[in-house]
C-alpha cells in the first residue's frame, strides 16, 4: 500500500463547487482499498505482475458446464430466436423469455442453493457474449437481470431475502434496477427520490419517479435507489445518504406511468418510467444497510459494465466475420475487395479489437470471479475499451459492406443501432474518462499533493510557521527523498526504473520490453502534466481523457500479452491461432501508437482554440430561442421552455397502475 500525505479536496485554488463535488464523489465511492488494482499500479510506474499473468481461468468443471448450456443456446439463438421481430416489433415475446429461463440462462450467476447454476462471472459472459452475437436487445435484458437486478440480492441480500427471490429469479421471474431519474443519469449520488422510515417503524415511506429502468414494467420485483435524511444523535446535525428497497409492482402507490418508449437501437428492450407516491414499502425490503445503498448500486455497475462489454463483444465479432466473408467475395474492379489495402487495413484492425476486447473483457470477469479488492477502475477501463473498439470494429464492418451493409435484412444495420447505446449506458464513456483519471491517478496525486504542502510556502502560514513546517519535513527521510524522485522526474526527466514483466514466452520478449518503457512513461508523463497545470487538472477534461486513455492503451495491452502468453505456453496452433497471434501483435503496435499520440497531445493540442469556439458556440445559442428545441424535462434553468414533442407518428407504450 503506498502511503497517502496529502487530500485532492484541499488543493489550493480550486473553486468551492470543484471541491464540493470531490467531496461528494468520494462519499459517494467510500474508502480507496488497501490495495491498489492493476490500472492504478501503472500510474506510478508499477507492475504488479501477479493480478494480470498468467491469465485468469475459470475452472474445468465450471468450463464443461457452461459449455453444455452455451450448447443449446446457441441451437436456440440460431433456429428459434426472433431476433428480427423483436426489432421490428419493439418487444421480446414472452415465450422467448421463457425459453432462457428454461435453459439456464437467466440464472447463471445464482448460487445452486436457490435455484440458479451457480456459475461465475466469466461463464455468465460468456452467454451474453454468444446472445449479443444474434440479438443485442435479448443481451441488454438478460444483462440487466442477472448483472444489476439478481446481483443486488446475490451480494447484499438477507438470508430470508435470498430465500424469497432468487428462486423465482433463476427460473421465471424477471428483476429490474431503479437508479436513474429525471435529473439522475451518471451523477448516481444525485437521487431525488425520497424514502422515510413510517413512524411506527414498519415501512419506509417511498416518493419520487424512476427513468429508464430496463424491463422494470415486465418485472416482478425491482430495487429502487432513493435518499433517506439521517440525523447524529451526538450533534443533531442531519445529512442525506442513499438507501436501497426492494419493490414489487403490486404495492400501493407504485404507478409504472410509461412501459416504454421508441428508440433507435436495442428496440426489442423496454426502459420503465416508475412513480413512487407514499408507497409503503416493508422494512424487511431494506437491501443491505440503510444509506448504504450507493454500495449496491456501484458494485452492481461492476458487473454489469462487463456484461454490456460481453454483448458487445459478440456483435463485434459476427459484424467482422460478415463483413471479411464479403470483402472476399465482392468484386470491384475487376478484383475482390479484400485485394485493396484500405480494405485490409480495416480487416486487421477490426481483428485486432476483436482479440483486444475479448482479453480484457475475460481478464476483468477473471478478477471479478477471483474477488480482487481493488476492481473498479478495471471494469471503467473495459467498459470504455469495449464499447469504444466494438463501435469502431461495427462501423468499419458497415464500410466494408457498403449501401448492402445499410439494409435492413443484412443484419449489421441492426448491430450498428443497437452498438451505438453502449457508449452512453453504465456511465457515459466520458464520465467513465474522467473516473480512470481521477481513481487511477488520485492515490499518486494525493502523494504529490501532500509533498508539496510539506515543503513548500504557504502564503497562509506566518514566516515561523513556514519555515518550522519544511524543515521538519526536510529531515523526514522518507518524504526528502519522494520529493526528491519526483523533482528529479519533472524538471530533470530522471525517471525511476522500468518494471520488469518475468515469466513470459519468450516470443514476447520484444513485446514485453516496449510494454515495460510505455508504464514507466506513463508515471512521467502524468507527474510532469499535473506539475505543469496545477489545480487546473481538477476540471480539465481534455487532460483527464488524454490520461485516461494512457492508462487504457497499457492495461488493454497487457490484457493482450497475457492472453498471448497463455495461448503460447499451451501450445496453440491452426489458422484461428495464427489469426489471434497476427491480431495481439497488431494490437500492441496500434495500442503504442495510440498511446504515444495521447502524450503529445497532452502538450501539444488545440485546447486553447477549442475552449474559444465553445465559448462562442454557446454564447450564440444563447440568442436562440428555447422554444425552438429539444430541452430536458427537467431543466434546472429552462423547465418548460422547450418545445412540444410530436409523437403522433412513434408507437407508444402508456403505462398504468400496477394490479
Amino acid at each position: 500500500m503506498i502511503q497517502k500525505t496529502g487530500d485532492l479536496k484541499n488543493i489550493k485554488g480550486i473553486s468551492d463547487r470543484d471541491r464540493k463535488m470531490i467531496e461528494e464523489a468520494e462519499a459517494m465511492l467510500g474508502p480507496e482499498p488497501s490495495e491498489m488494482g492493476f490500472v492504478k499500479n501503472l500510474f506510478w510506474g508499477n507492475v504488479r505482475q501477479e493480478l494480470a499473468f498468467p491469465y485468469p481461468q475459470e475452472p474445468k468443471e465450471e468450463r464443461d458446464r457452461c459449455d453444455a448450456i452455451l450448447a443449446k443456446l446457441k441451437d436456440y439463438l440460431e433456429n428459434e430466436h426472433p431476433r428480427v421481430q423483436i426489432d421490428q416489433e419493439e418487444a421480446i415475446p414472452d415465450w422467448a423469455i421463457k425459453k432462457l429461463f428454461s435453459l439456464g440462462v437467466m440464472g447463471m450467476n445464482i448460487p445452486k442453493e436457490y435455484g440458479g447454476q451457480g456459475l461465475g462471472v466469466t461463464s455468465y459472459n460468456r452467454a451474453l457474449e454468444m446472445i449479443g452475437s444474434y440479438c443485442a436487445s435479448t443481451a441488454v435484458v438478460v444483462s440487466a437481470h442477472q448483472s444489476i437486478g439478481c446481483k443486488a440480492l446475490v451480494l447484499f441480500g438477507s438470508d430470508e431475502q435470498k430465500k424469497k427471490w432468487l428462486p423465482l429469479l433463476a427460473n421465471e421471474m424477471l428483476s429490474a434496477f431503479s437508479l436513474s431519474e429525471p435529473n439522475v443519469g451518471c451523477d448516481a449520488g444525485g437521487q431525488e427520490t425520497k424514502c422515510k422510515l413510517s413512524e411506527d417503524g414498519e415501512y419506509y415511506i417511498l416518493n419520487g419517479e424512476k427513468k429508464w429502468s430496463t424491463s422494470g414494467a415486465l418485472s416482478g420485483m425491482f430495487t429502487v435507489m432513493s435518499k433517506q435524511i439521517f440525523t447524529d444523535e451526538k450533534t443533531g446535525k442531519t445529512h442525506e445518504a442513499v438507501s436501497a428497497l426492494i419493490c414489487t409492482p403490486d404495492m400501493a402507490g407504485i404507478t409504472v406511468i410509461e412501459k416504454n418508449r421508441s428508440k433507435c437501437g436495442i428496440r426489442g428492450t423496454w426502459q420503465a418510467r416508475i412513480k413512487f407516491k407514499d408507497a409503503r414499502i416493508p422494512k424487511a425490503n431494506l437491501l443491505h444497510k440503510e444509506g448504504k445503498g450507493l454500495v449496491v448500486a456501484l458494485s452492481c455497475l461492476n458487473y454489469g459494465r462487463c456484461t454490456l462489454s460481453a454483448g458487445m463483444l459478440g456483435s463485434a465479432k459476427s459484424c467482422m466475420d460478415q463483413s471479411i466473408k464479403w470483402a472476399q467475395t465482392r468484386y470491384q474492379f475487376k478484383r475482390p475487395l479484400a485485394d485493396f489495402e484500405l480494405v485490409q487495413q480495416k480487416i486487421a484492425r477490426m481483428a485486432a479489437y476483436s482479440y483486444a476486447i475479448e482479453s480484457t473483457l475475460y481478464f476483468t470477469t477473471g478478477i471479478l470471479d477471483r474477488h480482487d479488492k481493488d476492481i473498479m477502475v478495471e471494469t471503467a477501463t473495459c467498459k470504455v475499451f469495449s464499447s469504444e473498439m466494438g463501435w469502431r470494429v461495427i462501423n468499419d464492418a458497415m464500410q466494408i459492406m457498403g449501401g448492402e451493409g445499410y439494409m435492413t435484412e443484412n443484419e449489421v444495420e441492426r448491430a450498428f443501432r443497437d452498438a451505438r447505446i453502449y457508449l452512453i449506458v453504465e456511465g457515459a464513456n466520458e464520465v467513465m474518462q474522467s473516473f480512470i483519471f481521477s481513481y487511477g491517478g488520485k492515490q499518486l496525486a494525493e502523494s504529490m499533493l501532500g509533498i508539496q504542502a510539506a515543503l513548500t510556502w504557504n502564503g497562509k502560514e506566518s514566516l515561523f510557521a513556514n519555515a518550522a513546517r519544511i524543515i521538519r519535513h526536510s529531515l523526514n527521510f522518507p518524504i526528502l527523498s519522494r520529493a526528491l524522485g519526483i523533482a528529479g522526474e519533472v524538471f530533470l526527466g530522471i525517471r525511476k526504473p522500468a518494471p520488469r514483466l518475468t515469466g513470459l514466452h519468450p516470443d514476447l520478449a520484444p513485446w514485453a520490453a516496449r510494454f515495460e518503457k510505455l508504464v514507466q512513461d506513463h508515471a512521467y508523463q502524468f507527474k510532469k502534466i499535473s506539475f505543469q497545470v496545477q489545480e487546473k487538472i481538477v476540471t480539465r477534461g481534455a487532460i483527464h481523457a488524454r490520461l485516461a486513455d494512457m492508462a487504457m492503451w497499457l492495461h488493454t495491452s497487457a490484457c493482450v500479452l497475457s492472453r498471448l502468453d497463455k495461448q503460447l505456453k499451451a501450445g496453440s496452433s491452426g489458422a484461428a491461432w495464427e489469426r489471434d497471434r497476427a491480431a495481439g501483435l497488431h494490437f500492441i503496435d496500434m495500442a503504442e501508437h495510440e498511446y504515444k499520440n495521447s502524450v503529445q497531445a497532452l502538450f501539444k493540442n488545440p485546447d486553447e482554440t477549442m475552449l474559444l469556439a465553445n465559448k462562442a458556440a454557446l454564447a450564440y445559442s444563447d440568442t436562440l430561442p428555447n422554444g425552438r428545441f429539444v430541452l430536458p424535462e427537467r431543466s434546472p434553468n429552462a423547465m418548460g421552455q422547450g418545445k412540444a414533442i410530436k409523437k403522433d407518428h412513434i408507437k407508444q407504450f402508456p403505462g398504468k397502475a400496477a394490479a
